[in-house]
């Protein structure tokens, strides 16, 4: 329902919105609907058209400044597409004007973006437990607890855990596209 809105808030037919993001009319009508579960990257395409973030469809937006351990948001990526096996801890609440966006991924063993994702903007990420093996631009990078990243959103990147344990990386991007 948040999908069908912000489309229409934005004055687009669902023929205009599948011309942009490389899809067909009677895929979205069925996102709409709830009758289909789309990739990760086909939503980042769609959320930079309608000028809107993955949570802002998929999330309660709050004004709240303080976010309390175990109250937070977390969205699971598997009830956007199956096997994905990423869940995210909002930080930030989603909102229309904030200039970034928080979460911590937390990545089950094995799971990930499911390929590679390109959007605006910028990323900083900071592994606080397990292992994560990002690619960026062709290259692979296996990071540990500690260990940190940036790069500019527009650059090819996806990621996975190569492990058998659950990965938390704390992530930041700016503008909100997840």
């Amino acid at each position: 329902m948040k999908l069908r809105h912000a489309r229409k808030l934005k004055g687009m037919r669902l023929c205009d919105l599948a011309d942009q993001v490389e899809c067909s009319e009677g895929f979205l009508s069925k996102l709409e609907n709830d009758k289909v579960k789309p990739s990760l990257q086909l939503l980042h395409r769609i959320v930079a058209v309608l000028e809107t973030s993955i949570s802002a469809l998929f999330s309660e937006a709050s004004d709240s400044i303080v976010s309390r351990a175990g109250t937070r948001q977390v969205l699971h990526t598997s009830n956007i597409r199956p096997g994905e096996g990423v869940s995210l801890e909002t930080l930030v609440s989603p909102s229309s004007g904030h200039l970034l966006f928080g979460t911590i991924h937390i990545v089950r063993a094995g799971g990930g973006s499911s390929g590679t994702i390109v959007h605006e903007g910028e990323e900083l990420g900071y592994v606080l437990e397990g292992e994560l093996d990002l690619n960026v631009d062709g290259v692979e990078y296996h990071l540990m607890p500690g260990d940190s990243f940036f790069f500019p959103s527009r650059m090819p990147h996806g990621y996975r855990n190569p492990t058998d344990k659950e990965t938390r990386v704390l992530w930041v991007n700016t503008p909100p596209t997840f």
